[in-house]
């Protein structure tokens, strides 16, 4: 982590380029981000979140409506916060394909979610364990056991590091998967400067590799996550 990191907390991309399609028809003029919560637009309830955890900077990567975003948002200083933007371009770059993009935006480690998700947990605690673990990434884990989603993760709690995955997949599910991908991730930029510049990639596959190359590192959240990305998510996060 860099120095900087040492008196401010990494840099936050949300991921805020897909169609949304399983929305529409509310999300053919709106980008999802712009979803009204509570009489706000949804963005504004996630950087206030971040700005009350100590994130002083954020970027977008967006692409669909991605114009009305940076129109509404702007440049975050009435939040708090310094707001830029990445843009996809002509094609979608998916979720890691648009990190790829961002990176001269993002510096040597940041944080990454969603745009569609509300992640109230412990930024700084999340920053300082991946800095001491020296790996590539961090996944956050929350107990999930079914309930709020399909369990994904296999994680075993404990020891120094705080527990580690044993396995990850969103497609090949084990009865033993109790765990779910909270849905913030902490990267150093090393990790995706491999990929195909300009070509669509999944964060989902880039998790898979440096778990399968032991550069992934974990950590327990205990507070569960809320979502956007369906109509019955929309209504629970609102209450």
């Amino acid at each position: 982590m860099s120095n900087s990191a040492l008196n401010s907390l990494p840099t936050v991309a949300i991921l805020a380029g897909g169609l949304a399609t399983r929305l529409r028809p509310m999300t053919e003029t709106v980008p999802k981000s712009l979803l009204e919560v509570n009489g706000e637009p949804f963005a504004v309830h996630q950087l206030r979140l971040l700005q009350s955890q100590g994130i002083r900077r954020v970027v977008f990567c967006v692409g669909h409506l991605g114009e009305l975003i940076q129109q509404t948002i702007g440049n975050g200083s009435a939040l708090g916060l310094q707001v830029d933007y990445s843009f996809d371009g002509p094609v979608l770059l998916g979720t890691a394909g648009a990190i790829r993009n961002a990176l001269p935006k993002l510096g040597d480690s940041f944080f990454v979610m969603y745009g569609d998700s509300y992640l109230p947990c412990d930024y700084a605690a999340i920053a300082r364990q991946f800095e001491a673990a020296a790996v590539l990434g961090m996944m956050t884990v929350f107990r999930n056991e079914g309930k709020w989603d399909t369990s994904n993760v296999e994680f075993e709690a404990g020891g120094f590091e705080g527990g580690r995955i044993l396995a990850y997949s969103k497609t090949e599910r084990t009865p033993r998967m109790r765990y779910i991908d909270y849905g913030l991730g902490v990267f150093r930029a090393e990790a995706f400067q491999g990929l195909p510049v300009g070509k669509p990639c999944d964060l989902a596959k880039l998790y898979t590799d440096l778990l399968q190359r032991k550069q992934l590192a974990a950590f327990e959240v205990g507070e569960r996550s809320y979502e956007i990305g369906r109509r019955a998510g929309v209504q629970e996060t609102a209450e």
